[in-house]
């Protein structure tokens, strides 16, 4: 297994930076009332990407034998997920005004660092 480990970091690692680099991308087009947003390949493609990191991520933790609510660093990235996953759909879906929307966007890219800083020092605390 841990032959297959640097091939699972590195996609996990990629669909990261690409799922983050997408998130904002539509931010910002949110911001602006882009027509690209209603394309079904921006609207497909996240969710492609996004199971490509979950499933990554699955991957890790079965190699590493680290398992959320067992090392808090992973829960902490659990936790940091689900806010994230919540205030992004809010960000670019649910939001009922622009403002609502630009403050949750603002507070699921806070989660993201917070996620990153996590998976950076494995410190559910990372600020400490």
């Amino acid at each position: 297994m841990q032959e297959i480990y640097p091939i699972i970091k590195h996609l996990h690692l990629t669909s990261v930076a690409l799922s983050i680099l997408f998130f904002i991308a539509r931010g910002i087009g949110m911001l602006f009332d882009a027509q690209w947003l209603q394309k079904k390949l921006v609207r497909v493609l996240p969710h492609i990407i996004d199971t490509i990191l979950l499933a990554s991520a699955i991957g890790l933790t079965i190699i590493l034998s680290e398992y959320p609510f067992q090392a808090n660093w992973l829960t902490a990235k659990v936790v940091g997920l689900v806010l994230y996953i919540g205030f992004g759909t809010i960000a670019l879906k649910r939001g009922k005004s622009k403002g609502i929307r630009i403050g949750a966007f603002v507070i699921a890219l806070l989660s993201v660092g917070y996620i990153l800083s996590v998976a950076i020092t494995h410190n559910a605390m990372p600020w400490s």
